[in-house]
């Protein structure tokens, strides 16, 4: 068994344990729940954090590999989702602002909601980011790449090709089958700051996908 296939199957049953830990607390103590383990600054939070880092991480891995062997858009879309995904971690955390206790410029205060170096939490105008683009835009957009499109390009060559082109990693099934279950545990539990578990998850299972991918061989 290949290096690569033991860490995927780790990453899943991971994935496994904190859908049974997040439910089993939930029922527990979901004051804990919310206050602890998936409170701003706690295990959840920073768990996702290093999820996505290491998934810029492996996206960077994937972009030097293919320097070389694919077009140099591939290459180059490779370390642009390699720097999303590394700009996600550092929302995630503030960037370190509450780690390192530096303080937020007054001309950030102005904007952000919650007082913060982010870019998700901006608000102008009375329109929030995280409600208008960073809710149901990017929470749709999340839900197609993951439960529709391990569907459709083994099925549809059109829709292959241009996957393919721009070099972006395809979940497989077992990545879709993770996304449905843990969409249907986290829509099932009401509790405050589930989301953040949701989040947590999705890094897990990005850092699955762009280790094997179903188009592994196009992206790698």
């Amino acid at each position: 068994m290949s290096n690569a296939l033991q860490t995927d199957r780790m990453i899943l049953i991971l994935i496994g344990f904190v859908l049974v830990l997040t439910v089993g607390i939930y029922f527990a103590s979901p004051s804990y729940f919310a206050l602890s383990f998936a409170a701003e600054d706690h295990l959840v939070e920073y768990g996702t954090a290093v999820a996505l880092f290491v998934a810029s991480l492996i996206l960077l891995r994937n972009g030097f590999s293919l320097s070389g062997k694919a077009t140099k858009l591939a290459v180059g879309l490779t370390f642009f989702y390699a720097l999303l995904f590394f700009f996600g971690a550092g929302e995630e955390i503030s960037w370190g602002q509450r780690i390192f206790g530096w303080e937020t410029s007054d001309a950030m205060k102005e904007i952000n909601r919650q007082n913060e170096t982010t870019i998700h939490n901006i608000e102008i105008g009375g329109v929030a980011l995280t409600k208008h683009l960073f809710g149901p835009i990017l929470t749709t957009a999340i839900l197609l790449y993951l439960l529709v499109l391990p569907l459709v390009y083994p099925r549809i060559g059109r829709i292959a090709r241009a996957v393919d082109y721009i070099a972006l990693p395809v979940p497989g099934l077992r990545h879709a089958v993770l996304a449905l279950i843990a969409s249907l545990v986290i829509a099932a539990i009401d509790v405050d700051r589930k989301w953040e578990v949701y989040e947590l998850i999705f890094g897990l299972l990005v850092m699955s996908i762009f280790l094997l991918p179903q188009n592994r061989d196009k992206v790698q």
